[in-house]
């Protein structure tokens, strides 16, 4: 969809001149420090950081929410930023990202702010960096180097780390910039031939070419590391399929509020944060619906459009929870400006996974969360959107009672409770319900064992004869 005020020419699909040329900026992104001295912001040691995106589809406020979700990418990272600017193009400069003359233009802007860092809105080649860095004279990263930058912030166990690791160096590989010429070689020609013998003499190996073998040493043992974690983890995960209770994972855009749904359900006391990515590693908890079933609900990582592939690669860890759950409880943001655009964002990744795992997809629970911070007409509009979603609001407890009942409804019993007379004679289907079910009492009779229980449905059915009236 286009917006009204630029439009596309159906015939050619070129974009209106006054887009083309002009280097538009948005209103209301600076979180420039008011009121700080010289002295106190050089103790502060924020980048100071201007943001720049490449608007080639949709309407204005699109382009406009992708670069408000940078700029709060940026603040998560712990930048300032100070300006945030959009070009009109029909496609990225495959040279620059925006074009030299754009580039000349913001390098201005960042003279005039005082910028150290631009941040691009979109994964740049390393040829394109380099173009760019060259013209503003100042670094320049894009949007998968923020989103790894911000995860590495925020990994908090061996693995969550070993993972963050690895996808920086996948990322930084192709990206490691040589100075030509004047990089130091460690042997070669006559040096390398002087008493080093067969093998040693000719060009040598670059510094590049060393930091790149460094690199792939490195990332060799990192996969080897989180491969042996992953036999733990496995392990661990194998346990709670293997139990009886209901496996749910939340999932949903970072920042949803997966962490404070998780503590409302299970009473637990994990980490919630009004910031991007606070939670990066799978926390598990347990909770029961009304009926006494218990269920494990795992809190997953949040995700966010254009999730760097090198990230969704590394934290397979969250991502088997999804191929492994009963239920996945989609949590929505119902006081964002576009929840719309998130829930196919994270449905993008879902699908993905569950293509690639080549698995029955599990049923789905839209639930919009934060109503209590959302207006009328926004929860208005959503209701007529999603008629299936459960509202509610995990800050108040609105709505969670309703969500419970609806979890409950998606998982239907695996078991069931028996309360069953088993002839003497009959030891084996004792033995039975011991083995597969849940004994809660058992007493003896002149009839036979009497046992109350919670065992499989297939199992209830065989022991209905012996039903205990």
């Amino acid at each position: 969809m286009t917006h009204p005020e630029h439009p596309v020419t159906p015939s050619t699909g070129e974009l209106a001149l006054e887009d083309r040329a002009s280097l538009r900026r948005v209103a209301g992104l600076s979180t420039e420090l008011t009121d700080v001295t010289e002295v106190e912001y050089r103790q502060l040691r924020l980048e100071r950081v201007v943001l720049v995106g490449v608007w080639t589809e949709g309407s204005a406020a699109d382009a406009d929410a992708s670069l408000a979700e940078l700029a709060a990418l940026a603040e998560t990272a712990g930048s300032e930023v100070l300006e945030g600017l959009i070009q009109r193009r029909d496609k990225p400069d495959p040279s620059t990202y925006i074009g030299s003359g754009k580039a000349v233009e913001l390098r201005e802007v960042v003279l005039a702010t005082g910028a150290d860092t631009v941040i691009c809105d979109g994964e740049l080649s390393p040829a394109q960096l380099n173009s760019l860095e060259k013209v503003v004279k100042v670094k320049v990263i894009d949007r998968t180097a923020l989103i790894l930058d911000i995860f590495a912030q925020h990994a908090t166990s061996r693995e969550g780390k070993a993972q963050v690791s690895l996808a920086q160096m996948e990322y930084m590989l192709p990206r490691l910039r040589g100075w030509g010429e004047s990089m130091s070689r460690q042997a070669g020609g006559r040096a390398g031939g002087a008493g080093g013998g067969v093998g040693t003499r000719g060009p040598g190996e670059t510094k590049i070419e060393t930091d790149r073998r460094r690199i792939r040493e490195r990332m060799a043992k990192l996969r080897r590391e989180i491969r042996d974690m992953k036999k733990i983890r496995d392990t661990q995960r194998s346990r709670r399929l293997t139990s009886d209770a209901a496996s749910v994972a939340i999932v949903g855009y970072t920042n949803a509020g997966k962490s404070s749904l998780l503590n409302a359900l299970t009473g637990a006391g994990v980490l919630v944060e009004n910031a991007l990515f606070a939670t990066l590693e799978p926390t598990t908890r347990r909770g029961e619906f009304d009926d006494g079933r218990p269920f494990v609900l795992t809190d997953t990582v949040g995700f966010v459009r254009h999730l760097p592939t090198q990230l969704v690669e590394a934290f397979r860890s969250t991502l088997e929870e999804v191929v492994d759950a009963d239920l996945l409880v989609h949590v929505v943001d119902g006081s964002d400006d576009h929840p719309l655009a998130q829930i196919n964002a994270v449905r993008q990744v879902v699908n993905d996974v569950i293509v690639e795992y080549d698995i029955t997809p599990p049923p789905e629970l839209l639930v919009v969360n934060k109503i209590d911070a959302a207006t009328d007409l926004g929860l208005a509009a959503l209701r007529r959107a999603l008629p299936e979603a459960v509202f509610v609001s995990a800050h108040t407890g609105e709505g969670l009672d309703r969500l419970r009942a609806r979890m409950a409804e998606m998982i239907p019993p695996t078991d069931a409770t028996v309360d069953v007379t088993i002839p003497y004679d009959r030891g084996d289907l004792v033995a039975r319900v011991h083995a597969d079910g849940r004994v809660d009492a058992t007493e003896h009779t002149a009839d036979g064992t009497r046992i109350k229980a919670r065992v499989p449905m297939a199992l209830a059915a065989s022991l209905g004869e012996f039903a205990t009236f």
